[in-house]
C-alpha cells in the first residue's frame, strides 16, 4: 500500500471516494452505491464477485434508506437501526481497502472519519469431501477445502477446548493471504510458536498462492530433498498432531495444511494405523518400513549384484538371468535407468490425465511397454520385475512428499551401485543416513525417535502400541506429558472373575 492508503479516513466523503477510485482505477467489478442517510450523504463500496448483494440490499441498504430517512445522526445512529450483527468500524484506509478486498462491503458517510464494514462476503467454494490423496478404509471421510474459515471450523469440531488457539496474520504484498497458526496452549512448547511466528513474520514476497510457498520459506534446510513439515488434508490428522504438542499452519485458498515439527517416521505412518487394531497397525507399519527400503535400494541392489557380485546369485537363477540377458545390448545400469525413467513418465502421465483415463493409461502403458521392451530385446524380464516391485513398494508410502523424495534418490543410488558395486550402494546409503541424522525440523532432530532408548518413546515408532498403553506424549508435548489417565486397559472391573 502507498502512504495515502495508510492514512486516516477523511471526514469529507468525496475525498474518500476519489482516493478509493484512484486505487481501484480500471476495475470494473468495484461498485460505488450512493445513498442518503437522513441529511448526510453516504456511499457503499464493494466488489461484485465477492459480496452477497442480496444480503447487502436486505440488511444494509433498505434499513439505511427507510429508518434513517427522517433521522439525524452519524454512524452511531445507523448502527442502531441496522439488523446486521457482524460489522466493525474501520479507522484507516489500509483497513478499509483490506475489507473491500476480502469481499466485505464498506459504508462511508459525510462528516465521519470512520467507516463501517459488514461481514457479507460470499464466494463460490468446494463442498467438504473425502481427501483423494489420503484415503483410508476406516476413519473420517472429511477433508479440508480452500476456504480458511471452513478449515478452522473442522479443527474446532475435533477439539472443542478453549485451549485451541488460532493466531492469524497476512502474508504477501499483493495477495494479502491470511495464514493461521493453530496449537493447543496447554500442550505446545511456547518457543515453538515464537519460532513459527518469527519465520512467518520475515516473509516478504509479492504473494502466497499455496502452502507450498510458505513451506519453502520457513523450513530449516532448504537444500534437503526430504520434507521437513508434514502436509495433510485431513482434520483428524491435524487434531492428533496438535494433541501431541505440534502446531499447524493453515493457508487461505488451499486444503493442504502444514504440521511442524515432524520426523522421518511420521511420513511412514498412516491415520488408519490408529483406527485399526494395534497388532494390525503394527504389522502394516513394518511392511511399510520394509517396502520403503526396497523402494530406495531395490534397483540399485539388483544392478550391483548383476554387474559386480554375480557370486551372490544361486547358480540356477544366474543361468536363467544370463539367458534372459544374452540379447540385451545395454549394461544393467543403463537398462535400469531406462526402465525407471519410463516408469516415472507413465506415472506422471497418469496423474496429469483426466481421472477416467489416467489409471487405464498407467496400467496399460506399463504392461504394453514392458512386454514390447522385452520382445524387442531392450530390457530383460528380471529387470522389468524389479522395476515393477519397486514401483509397488513406492505406492506403500502414505505421504506423497516422502514418496517422491525416495523415487528421486533412487537414481543417484543406481549410479553409485552401477559404478562401484556394493561399496557405492553402502556409501550412498551412509550419506543419506548422515544427512537424515543431521537434519532438523524447527529445531527437533529429524530422526529423534530413532535415537531414544526408553520404551515409552518407541511405542508409536517401532510398533503401534495399544491406545491404552500410550500414556505419554512425544517430546514435542513435554509441557503436558500425560495424554490420558492410568489404568486405561479395558476389561471387566472384577478382572473377569464371576461368582
Amino acid at each position: 500500500m502507498n502512504n495515502d492508503s495508510e492514512s486516516a479516513i477523511s471526514p469529507r466523503l468525496t475525498e474518500n471516494l476519489d482516493r478509493i477510485k484512484a486505487l481501484y482505477a480500471d476495475s470494473y467489478d468495484v461498485v460505488f452505491h450512493h445513498l442518503q442517510c437522513g441529511e448526510k450523504a453516504a456511499a457503499v463500496i464493494y466488489l461484485t464477485g465477492l459480496t452477497d448483494s442480496d444480503q447487502l440490499n436486505q440488511f444494509v441498504l433498505e434499513p439505511a434508506l427507510q429508518k434513517m430517512k427522517d433521522q439525524e445522526g452519524g454512524l452511531g445512529a445507523l448502527c442502531e437501526c441496522l439488523p446486521v450483527s457482524s460489522f466493525a468500524k474501520t479507522a484507516t484506509f489500509d483497513q478499509l481497502i483490506m475489507e473491500i478486498g476480502n469481499g466485505n462491503p464498506v459504508l462511508l458517510m459525510e462528516d465521519e472519519d470512520q467507516a463501517l464494514s459488514f461481514s457479507l462476503a460470499k464466494w463460490e467454494k468446494r463442498s467438504i469431501t473425502e481427501p483423494e490423496a489420503e484415503p483410508v478404509v476406516r476413519g473420517p471421510r472429511e477433508g479440508f477445502v480452500e476456504t480458511l474459515i471452513d478449515n478452522v471450523s473442522l479443527i474446532r469440531r475435533k477439539l472443542k477446548t478453549p485451549a485451541l488457539k488460532m493466531k492469524s496474520m497476512r502474508i504477501g504484498r499483493y495477495s494479502q493471504t491470511e495464514v493461521v497458526i493453530a496449537y493447543l496452549n496447554d500442550i505446545v512448547d511456547p518457543e515453538l510458536i515464537k519460532e513459527i511466528e518469527a519465520r512467518l513474520g520475515r516473509i516478504d514476497v509479492d504473494g502466497i498462492l499455496e502452502s507450498g510457498n510458505i513451506e519453502e520459506l520457513i523450513e530449516d534446510n532448504p537444500y534437503s530433498p526430504f520434507p521437513q513439515m508434514q502436509t495433510t488434508e485431513r482434520p483428524d490428522v491435524v487434531a492428533a498432531n496438535l494433541l501431541e504438542g505440534r502446531a499447524a499452519v493453515l493457508v487461505e485458498g488451499t486444503p493442504i495444511v502444514l504440521v511442524m515439527p515432524t520426523s522421518i517416521f511420521t511420513f511412514l505412518h498412516s491415520p488408519e494405523d490408529y483406527y485399526q487394531r494395534y497388532y494390525i497397525g503394527s504389522a502394516i507399519r513394518w511392511l511399510r518400513y520394509l517396502f520403503s527400503l526396497i523402494a530406495l535400494i531395490g534397483p540399485s541392489f539388483y544392478v550391483a549384484v548383476v554387474t559386480f557380485h554375480q557370486e551372490m546369485i544361486p547358480t540356477k537363477l544366474l543361468l536363467n538371468m544370463t539367458k534372459s540377458r544374452e540379447q540385451i545390448p545395454f549394461p544393467a545400469l543403463v537398462e535400469a535407468l531406462l526402465m525407471e525413467i519410463m516408469f516415472e513418465a507413465l506415472r506422471e502421465a497418469g496423474v496429469r490425465l483426466p481421472k477416467q483415463m489416467g489409471a487405464a493409461v498407467s496400467i496399460v502403458g506399463a504392461l504394453v511397454i514392458g512386454q514390447a521392451a522385452i520382445a524387442a530385446g531392450l530390457v530383460s524380464s528380471p529387470m522389468v520385475m524389479v522395476v515393477a516391485i519397486t514401483g509397488i513398494a513406492s505406492f506403500l508410502i502414505p505421504h506423497f512428499t516422502l514418496g517422491i523424495t525416495i523415487r528421486l534418490l533412487r537414481f543417484p543410488m543406481m549410479l553409485l551401485a552401477g559404478t562401484l558395486g556394493f561399496f557405492g550402494l553402502m556409501m550412498g546409503f551412509a550419506l543419506i543416513l548422515t544427512h537424515l541424522f543431521s537434519l532438523r525440523s524447527f529445531g527437533v532432530p529429524y530422526t529423534s525417535f530413532a535415537t531414544v532408548t526408553h520404551w515409552n518413546q518407541l511405542k508409536d515408532v517401532s510398533v503401534r502400541a495399544p491406545f491404552w498403553k500410550m500414556n505419554r506424549r512425544p517430546k514435542t508435548g513435554f509441557w503436558n506429558r500425560y495424554r490420558q489417565g492410568s489404568h486405561q486397559r479395558p476389561g471387566p472391573p472384577d478382572g473377569g472373575n464371576k461368582t
